[in-house]
C-alpha cells in the first residue's frame, strides 16, 4: 500500500514539475545552440539594430496551419526567433500570428498586405494533392512597412528580418557610387547586385568627364565593375586625388578576355592594372585555369544529329577557398569566369591580404589562345596552387591618408545583364560583392548576416574518413544507446532483488 501510495505521489510530481515547466517556457524563453556556425543566434548585428529601436515594429506573420511537417517546422522556427527579438528588444517588437486559410477576410487582409499564397503537396489518404499555403510576413513601423513574402528553410530568417527592420529604422541611407564612363557594367545589369545593397545604401552611378572631378566625398565607397574602355591618365588622377582624401574602392577588372563564338583567348587593356601596380597591386596578364571548375555545353555531330555535350571548362574556375574575412564569411563557393592571378608588389608599409584563391590544382596560361574545348585535361595541366583572385589593400596609398581597395580580378562576376540576356547570378557571387562595398563602406550591421544559413555541404565534398565516421555513427549510436540502456535497467533490478534478499529488508 506504502509503495502504490509512493508511486502515486512521484507521477503526481513529475506532472507538477512538467505543468511548471510549460508555464515558465512561455515566460522565460531560452535555448542552446550547438551548431557550427550559430545558425540559432542572434547576431551582434541584430542585436544593436534591436537595442537602437526608438519606435515600436510589428510584424504579421501570416502561416497556414496544420501544414505538412517540414513546413510546420518553418513556422515553429520563425516564431522562435521572433520570441527573441521580442525579448531583446524588450518589447519594441511586436509579433502575431494569423490563419489566412481560417477565414476569407484574413485572406484577403494577406493578399492586400502582398503576402501571395503557394501551391505545396500534401497527402492525404494515400493521395497527392496540392494546397494553397502562407508562410510570408509583413514588417511595420509607423505608416512604413517592408514585406517578406516567403519564409522558407534554408534561408537567413534572422537576415530577412533584421534587414527589414534596419530599412524601416534608417532615415537617410549612406550613398554608394558606381563608377560610369569607360564602359563599366551599369546598375541595371546588376539587378541581384542592387536588391541587395538597396537595402541598406542608396546607389547611384557616377560618370567620369574630363571637364570637372566629380564629388566621391558623399559615397562612403566607389565601386568600378568591368570596364572595357581605357581610362584616361585624368580620369586616373581623379581616383588618385579621391584616394588622397582617404577613399574606398572596389574594383574588379578584366586583364583578360574570352570569346565563346570566335573560341580566343587574349588581353583586355583598360589602363586601371597599370594603376593599380603603382599602388602595390599586381593583376597578371595570364588565365587562371583550375580543376576544380564549371562545365559548358558544346555542340557535337554524332550520327548526323547535333547534341551538346557538357564538358570541362578549367577557364571558369568555381573557387570555394577563401581567407577568414569579414568580406568572405559564410561564402561556399562563387564562380569566376575568365580570371587572372593577383600578386602583391608594395613595400611593408601597406597592408594586403589575399580573399579569394584558385584550388591546389591551378595553373596560368597566356594569351593569346585558342580554346580547345575537346582537350582531356590532365594533372599535369595544373602544377599551381592557391593562386589569388581576389585581395585587399590598405594604408597611405596616395599621400598621407589611410585608404582601401578590394580588388578582384574577374570584372564580370556580379553581372547578369538584362532583357533576354539576363542571367541569374550565382547567390555567393552576389553577397561576395555586397559584402565588399559593406566592408568599405564600414557598416557595422548587417555584412555578417547575408550569408548566414544552412550551410550546404554535400556529401561527395565530405572526405572519406568523415563519411566513414558519419555512417558507422549513425548506424551503431541507437544499438549502443539501447544496450546501454538495457544493461542499466538490468544492473538496477539486480540490485532491487538482491536487496529484498537481505536481511531485515521490509
Amino acid at each position: 500500500m506504502k509503495r502504490k501510495k509512493a508511486i502515486t505521489s512521484q507521477l503526481i510530481l513529475i506532472i507538477g514539475v512538467v505543468i511548471l515547466v510549460n508555464i515558465l517556457s512561455e515566460q522565460f524563453f531560452t535555448r542552446v545552440d550547438l551548431t557550427e556556425d550559430q545558425r540559432y543566434s542572434l547576431s551582434n548585428a541584430t542585436e544593436n539594430i534591436l537595442n537602437d529601436l526608438e519606435e515600436p515594429v510589428t510584424i504579421t506573420a501570416y502561416f497556414t496551419e496544420d501544414l505538412p511537417p517540414q513546413y510546420a517546422k518553418v513556422r515553429r522556427q520563425f516564431k522562435d526567433l521572433l520570441i527573441e527579438y521580442d525579448n531583446r528588444s524588450r518589447g519594441m517588437v511586436v509579433y502575431e500570428f494569423i490563419n489566412p486559410n481560417k477565414e476569407e477576410d484574413a485572406e484577403m487582409k494577406a493578399r492586400q498586405a502582398g503576402i501571395q499564397p503557394v501551391l505545396i503537396n500534401v497527402r492525404e489518404k494515400d493521395q497527392m494533392k496540392q494546397q494553397r499555403a502562407y508562410m510570408g510576413a509583413v514588417v511595420q513601423k509607423g505608416d512604413d512597412k517592408e514585406i517578406i513574402p516567403f519564409i522558407q528553410e534554408g534561408t537567413s530568417m534572422e537576415y530577412n528580418l533584421s534587414t527589414s527592420i534596419k530599412k524601416l529604422s534608417v532615415k537617410n541611407k549612406p550613398k554608394v557610387g558606381l563608377l560610369q564612363g569607360h564602359g563599366e557594367a551599369p546598375l541595371s545589369d546588376m539587378q541581384q547586385v542592387n536588391q541587395e545593397l538597396s537595402v541598406l545604401y542608396d546607389v547611384e552611378e557616377v560618370t567620369m568627364n574630363d571637364t570637372a572631378q566629380p564629388d566621391f566625398t558623399k559615397y562612403k565607397a566607389v565601386a568600378i565593375i568591368a570596364p572595357t574602355d581605357t581610362f584616361p591618365q585624368s580620369h586616373l588622377q581623379m581616383l588618385d586625388n579621391y584616394l588622397a582624401q582617404g577613399g574606398r574602392l572596389m574594383l574588379a577588372v578584366n586583364r583578360v578576355s574570352g570569346d565563346f563564338q570566335t573560341q580566343q583567348g587574349q588581353s583586355q587593356y583598360t589602363g586601371l592594372t597599370d594603376w593599380l601596380s603603382q599602388k602595390g597591386i599586381t593583376i597578371e596578364n595570364n588565365f587562371v585555369i583550375d580543376a576544380n571548375a564549371a562545365a559548358i555545353g558544346v555542340r557535337q555531330n554524332m550520327g548526323g544529329m547535333n547534341v551538346t555535350r557538357r564538358v570541362q571548362f578549367p577557364y571558369i574556375p568555381i573557387i570555394n577557398n577563401f581567407e577568414e574575412h569579414a568580406i568572405t564569411k559564410g561564402l561556399e563557393q562563387v564562380l569566376f569566369q575568365f580570371t587572372s592571378s593577383i600578386s602583391f608588389t608594395g613595400d611593408t608599409s601597406l597592408t594586403y591580404k589575399p580573399l579569394v584563391k584558385s584550388s591546389e590544382n591551378s595553373g596560368t596560361k597566356t594569351p593569346p589562345f585558342r580554346f580547345n574545348v575537346q582537350k582531356q585535361w590532365t594533372k599535369a595541366d595544373f602544377p599551381l596552387s592557391h593562386l589569388t583572385v581576389g585581395a585587399i589593400l590598405k594604408g597611405n596609398l596616395v599621400g598621407n591618408a589611410q585608404s582601401s581597395m578590394v580588388v578582384f580580378s574577374d570584372g564580370d562576376f556580379p553581372v547578369g545583364g538584362q532583357g533576354r540576356e539576363a542571367r541569374q547570378v550565382n547567390k555567393d557571387n552576389v553577397s561576395l560583392l555586397v559584402n565588399s562595398i559593406d566592408w568599405l563602406a564600414d557598416d557595422t550591421g548587417l555584412i555578417e548576416l547575408r550569408t548566414k544559413g544552412v550551410t550546404a555541404r554535400p556529401l561527395e565534398q565530405v572526405e572519406d574518413n568523415t563519411k566513414l565516421i558519419l555512417k558507422v555513427t549513425n548506424f551503431l549510436l541507437p544499438i549502443i544507446l539501447i544496450i546501454a540502456y538495457g544493461i542499466i535497467r538490468s544492473v538496477r533490478n539486480r540490485n532491487r532483488r538482491v536487496k529484498r534478499m537481505e536481511v531485515g529488508h521490509v
